[in-house]
């Protein structure tokens, strides 16, 4: 129990299953009340999220309250800096002045669904920890929300005289109310009044303000003046709803009248007269929220009928949150389901797909504007599962993928699995699992199923024949004949198969497609038609019986280092499974004569896109469209894939467009899995392709999932600036190199593709430069994630598609002469400061082308 509020803590152990308990210092204890004293500490994992089940938590009003203080328990004396998340929204960055600061953040919010998550998000430097977490039941009619939750900016006691901090159980919704004198609330033209006595009366309307601060008020030292005061909005266009609480605490004599007016940037912000009844209270607030791009300027002045002076006792300003819908409740519901089924509960904290970028590292979702994510595919892929296939997965009605293979699964394959309607990919392969395939499975046309490795699990409709036949005894002798038979056989046939082979050493997953040289002619019409060509050989347009186009690529005969390639690249797509990926429809190995057979791309490569100038310019919106697409995939090879996947060659030329522009990355030949163990690199041979190289592993040799990252932040420049990676001059520059010296000089708008003729929006246009250039610092580290990178994107979408609306009503806009941008070129010039290896990146590419209550946080309280 708090000493001074008497409010009683619990411990948080109900509410997470990560983290670990820490005090702080005994030199900071004797200043902080109990429930600072310890925390809890995540050191594991990028996310760790509190989930609280209030009783009521649908569509009811709570009070919640994040509370920090470091106080050097860690004994480094270096206060950490990180995120907080309420669900999927970022809540604020928690920063220390000091060891010896505490900061709370405190959000008044209306779950959208039965969970409130609140997460803590490792970020730039020092781990995450939280030392209580508090929660309460507002009443619904108070503080009015629109849009969005109604994050805390400042509450003021306007006219304490104390230097004291009013809360519970003063205040019965314990808002704390910090004194004017301590938040710079004051102005030396005004004074501060007191009632006579102090009344209950004063909290009598439905907000219920405390006594202690309604019995104090500010009014003008000068009768006739007005009560002035402003504030600076943290960024431009900050959304701010604003309260004021009144009382009158001076009777006032006959013929007196206190009445006001409320000015906002000198226009009335409230049309209504105020009048003022002696000792009762009323809130004045507007139900739409307030910007500006400077000040926030307030006046509270007197009516010409009025001979008393305007007063105010307290004020409290709320940002606007914009929040994301989250996950349907329903498939939160069975996720969380799923994890507990199968032990996964420490890896899946929060929402599953919110926020964007910090999704379960199993989990991949589709995100739609301000729509509720969707769950399209789980990999759970060698993650020691046991037991049967979770029911609970019968609720994911939007899965398009699901790989449960290398796990311990048994019992039958359920006949739910047909139901879901979008499933495309089925991978159950070894696993103990027993019993028929369900009919409704097997002869779904549009799944891709994947059983080997399943020794007790019957695949085909002839089971039961089987068994009948195993019950006759005339057939014994005639059946082992036939086996015998058959064992002959197929011995001679894998010996002359491994003969034939020994040039490969490779074989593929039996569920693709074995097309005989012959056919692959045919499929060609005699190699008519080259499309593509590459260190293994030369791709070619093919069409199958049923008239699908499909793209052949076969192997060079003379490319040794190419088959090689061409093999990693083949294995790999029959493991891994995206709709952002390419996938193989079937394969050739005759003799010389190797192919692989893909799915046709209508639009050709990225590249041809952006550099070709007889080709339709990709628009701002499908460009931000393309690198969604391949940061889902890129995502998904690095988190998705167990064990990690890095691609090695992310570039333009290698992320293919279908018909209808869908981004599909391709050409693994020289991708590389990461060992098991949690290494954080491995050495290996440099390969890459020139400009697109990271500088870091060309030089050590030291190969990450971020060097892929580095690649890909040259995809996007290029996405941006309509320029390839090494842009031909007398000194061939790289695009990083180029952009550069156009931020430090502020000539943002020089850097967008003019091919765009500035139809786009400058906001999103600046968001993605960042989020690109946080991906090529020379230093690995200092480079953002996959993960990141992918949420960053999708921010950069949601922004351009929110101003769709004003630009196709204003279509003079559309000119270049609107991009005036709004983001500030310093703060570029400063995320890059330090991080962007400015000299030597073009030399060394060039080198190489190739509960309703309170949780204490860390412990129960004794």
């Amino acid at each position: 129990m708090d000493e001074a509020t008497k409010i009683s803590y619990t411990s948080d152990a109900q509410y997470v299953d990560t983290g670990t308990n820490h005090n702080i210092s005994a030199a900071y204890e004797p200043a902080v009340s109990r429930q600072l004293s310890n925390l809890r500490s995540f050191p594991e994992g990028i996310k760790n999220c509190y989930t609280i089940k209030p009783e009521q938590a649908n569509c009811n009003k709570y009070l919640i309250r994040a509370i920090f203080m470091y106080g050097n328990y860690d004994s480094k004396n270096e206060p950490p800096e990180f995120d907080l998340y309420l669900d999927g929204d970022r809540w604020g960055t928690i920063k220390f002045k000091d060891a010896s600061a505490n900061l709370f953040f405190e959000i008044i919010h209306v779950p959208a669904t039965a969970y409130i998550h609140v997460c803590l998000v490792k970020t730039s430097s020092g781990t995450p920890f939280i030392s209580a977490l508090e929660l309460r039941p507002l009443d619904n009619s108070i503080y009015e929300m629109k849009n969005g939750s109604l994050k805390l900016f400042t509450r003021i006691d306007v006219g304490s005289t104390k230097n004291d901090t009013v809360r519970y159980s003063n205040d019965i919704y314990d808002r704390i109310w910090s004194p004017a004198t301590s938040v710079g609330f004051t102005n030396s033209r005004w004074k501060s009044i007191q009632a006579p006595f102090t009344s209950g009366i004063l909290s009598s309307n439905v907000y219920k303000l405390p006594s202690l601060v309604m019995n104090t008020a500010a009014i003008p030292v000068n009768g006739s003046d007005s009560l002035d005061f402003y504030w600076e909005p943290e960024y431009p266009n900050q959304q701010i709803y604003v309260y004021m609480h009144f009382a009158a605490i001076e009777q006032l004599g006959d013929g007196e009248l206190r009445e006001f007016q409320i000015y906002f940037n000198d226009a009335l912000w409230i049309r209504e007269n105020i009048n003022l009844s002696y000792l009762q209270p009323i809130t004045i607030y507007s139900t739409a929220s307030v910007t500006a791009d400077s000040q926030l300027n307030f006046s509270i002045r007197r009516t010409k009928n009025s001979n008393r002076p305007p007063i105010l006792n307290a004020i409290e300003l709320y940002e606007v949150l914009q929040l994301h819908s989250p996950t349907d409740q329903s498939e939160v519901d069975a996720m969380v389901n799923i994890a507990l089924t199968y032990g996964l509960k420490k890896n899946s904290q929060g929402d599953p797909c919110l926020p964007m970028g910090f999704s379960w590292h199993w989990v991949n979702c589709r995100y739609n504007g301000n729509n509720s994510p969707q769950v399209i595919g789980l990999n759970l892929s060698s993650s020691d599962l046991n037991g049967d296939i979770a029911p609970a997965l019968s609720a994911l009605k939007s899965l398009q993928y699901l790989d449960l293979s290398n796990n311990s699964l048994t019992g039958p394959v359920p006949e739910f699995l047909a139901q879901l309607p979008h499933l495309e990919i089925l991978n159950l392969a070894s696993n103990d699992l027993t019993g028929s395939v369900p009919k409704a499975l097997s002869k779904k046309s549009s799944l891709s199923l994947s059983l080997d490795g399943n020794p007790n699990l019957c695949q085909s409709d002839t089971c039961e024949q089987t068994k009948k036949k195993k019950k006759n005894p005339s057939t014994v002798i005639i059946v082992a004949s036939v086996v015998l038979s058959v064992v002959l056989l197929s011995a001679i046939a894998i010996l002359w198969s491994l003969k034939r082979r020994r040039h490969t050493g490779r074989t593929l997953k039996s569920r693709n497609r074995r097309f005989t040289y012959s056919e692959v002619v045919t499929i060609t019409n005699n190699f008519q038609k080259v499309i593509g060509k590459g260190g293994f050989g030369s791709v070619y347009l093919g069409h199958l019986e049923d008239g699908t186009q499909v793209a052949v690529k076969m192997l060079s005969r003379s490319s040794s280092q190419g088959s090689e390639q061409f093999w990693t690249e083949a294995e790999l797509l029959t493991t891994v499974h995206h709709r952002n990926l390419a996938s193989l429809i079937g394969y050739c190995d005759e003799g010389s004569n190797t192919a692989l057979i893909y799915e046709y791309m209508a639009n050709g490569n990225l590249q041809e896109c952006l550099l070709d100038k007889n080709r339709a310019v990709l628009t701002w919106e499908q460009r931000l469209q393309i690198a969604i697409d391949a940061a889902q995939a890129l995502e998904y090879l690095h988190n998705g894939c167990k064990p990690p996947i890095i691609h090695r060659d992310i570039k333009t030329a290698n992320i293919l467009l279908t018909e209808k522009l869908q981004a599909i990355v391709a050409d693994f030949g020289l991708s590389r899995i990461f060992p098991d163990e949690d290494g954080s690199h491995i050495t290996t041979a440099v390969v890459g392709t020139f400009g697109y190289l990271d500088p870091e592993y060309y030089i050590t040799s030291r190969l990450t999932e971020k060097s892929d990252v580095y690649s890909f932040g040259v995809v996007l420049l290029e996405l941006i600036t309509g320029q390839p990676a090494i842009i031909k001059s007398e000194e061939n520059t790289h695009i990083v190199e180029w952009v550069m010296p156009r931020i430090e000089r502020g000539e943002i708008s020089s850097i967008a593709d003019p091919r765009l003729q500035g139809d786009f929006d400058s906001n999103s246009v600046c968001k993605m430069l960042e989020t690109a250039i946080a991906c090529v610092p020379s230093s690995p580290i200092q480079r953002l994630t996959t993960n990141q990178v992918l949420g960053e994107l999708n921010e950069c979408l949601e922004i351009y598609l929110a101003s769709r609306g004003p630009l196709e009503i204003d279509e003079v806009n559309k000119s270049s002469s609107r991009i005036d941008y709004l983001c500030d070129p310093l703060d570029l010039e400063s995320s890059m400061s330090g991080r962007v290896h400015k000299q030597g990146i073009a030399q060394s590419q060039q080198q190489h082308e190739g509960s309703d209550g309170v949780v204490d946080v860390g412990g129960a309280l004794m």
